[in-house]
């Protein structure tokens, strides 16, 4: 895990909806997960730096179908502060999205990613957002996702966190993992002080 972070310009909010952030059906760190990533808002908006909010569109029936009480996003969207909030319906945030538009025009080098869930669409974010040469981190407690199920005859449950933890190995020695969100700093890039962000 990294000691020090450099400053990012961005922090990318993965899928942080009703149905995985609150209710009985939440991921199970979701409560420490909420208060780490509201931090990381209120502090990338006060730096200037850019916060996209990600909102996943499940299919029918899902938690997060379009529409129900679960595929709300947890927590606000300020406009007025320049949030900006894009719609998916893959695991990547960027596939078939102007994400990466987005960090280009804003001139984005540096990035964080916290949100859920762990291995499936903050990994698959983080790890085309290292594909395309940004530097990215990772918060260690600003991520959950759930348990993982027992399978016969293959593996008992495995716990969420472990799971987390596994998921951020598996994005390899270019991801930088630090302990906590507080260890997070933000800055504007230099398109976002030009534009008075």
């Amino acid at each position: 895990m990294a000691a020090h972070v450099s400053p990012v310009q961005a922090l990318i909010v993965v899928d942080v909806q009703s149905a995985f952030a609150s209710g009985p059906d939440a991921v199970p760190a979701a409560p420490q997960m909420v208060v780490c990533v509201k931090d990381l808002m209120a502090r990338a908006r006060t730096a200037g730096a850019l916060v996209v909010q990600l909102q996943n569109d499940g299919p029918e029936g899902a938690p997060d179908e379009p529409g129900t009480p679960g595929w709300e996003l947890h927590l606000p969207v300020h406009d007025d502060l320049g949030d900006v909030v894009i719609r998916k319906t893959e695991d990547d945030g960027f596939q078939d999205t102007p994400l990466a538009r987005l960090l280009n025009e804003t001139g984005v080098q540096a990035l964080a990613i916290c949100g859920v869930m762990s291995e499936m669409c903050v990994s698959a974010t983080a790890r085309t957002a290292l594909a395309q040469g940004y530097r990215v981190v990772m918060p260690h407690d600003a991520h959950a996702t759930y348990d993982i199920p027992a399978a016969p005859g293959i593996s008992d449950i495995v716990p969420a966190a472990m799971v987390s933890r596994v998921a951020e190995w598996a994005l390899g020695d270019e991801v930088e993992i630090v302990p906590h969100a507080t260890d997070v700093t933000f800055e504007p890039s230099a398109t976002q002080r030009t534009r008075g962000r």
